[in-house]
């Protein structure tokens, strides 16, 4: 599989179609988030990070890595989340570097693209207020691994020591 993803087949696709059917660990990076909601159980909306505390909770293994830190009604409802807060399966790492929109599930699909965590990147607002977006979903095992082995280089801070950015950065991870 290789395809191309556009506007709101971000939410369809990525959002209610891979994502959600992570199984034991997801990875996300992107520069910008937001609070995004989705739609929950019924025509309810609830925010991404209930889905996100949902998967902690059933074992899967959530790593994010963004660039800057998110707004007041993100800290917010984040802070509802127990799981998201005093698990060890949730690890959120902050890299004003970080420009690259990627989401792995599982070793077994990848998003590449130019969506951002937000609800007018990922299609999760009406037509008229969405951004528009391309990326391509794919279950091709090299590239998957190639993404990966970057994302995990990146997340464990291989590039911080080097970083002539460091001034700017909140937390260095080394």
């Amino acid at each position: 599989m290789h395809d191309l993803i556009l506007n709101e087949e971000h939410y369809t696709q990525v959002v209610e179609g891979v994502l959600a059917q992570a199984e034991r660990y997801l990875w996300i990076a992107t520069a910008d988030i937001k609070d995004v909601h989705v739609q929950g159980p019924g025509r309810r909306y609830i925010p991404l990070l209930s889905v996100l505390a949902d998967l902690v909770t059933a074992g899967v293994e959530v790593r994010l890595i963004h660039a800057k830190e998110p707004g007041p009604a993100f800290r917010e409802d984040f802070d509802r989340f127990p799981a998201l807060l005093d698990g060890d399966r949730f690890e959120r790492i902050l890299c004003p570097r970080m420009h690259m929109k990627a989401i792995v599930v599982d070793g077994r699909y990848a998003y590449i693209g130019s969506a951002n965590l937000t609800g007018a990147g990922l299609g999760a607002k009406s037509p008229r207020r969405r951004n528009f977006e391309a990326g391509i979903l794919t279950d091709n095992a090299e590239t998957i691994e190639t993404l990966m082995g970057e994302l995990d280089r990146l997340y464990l801070g291989r590039h911080c020591l080097q970083c002539e950015r460091r001034e700017h950065c909140p937390d260095p991870i080394l």
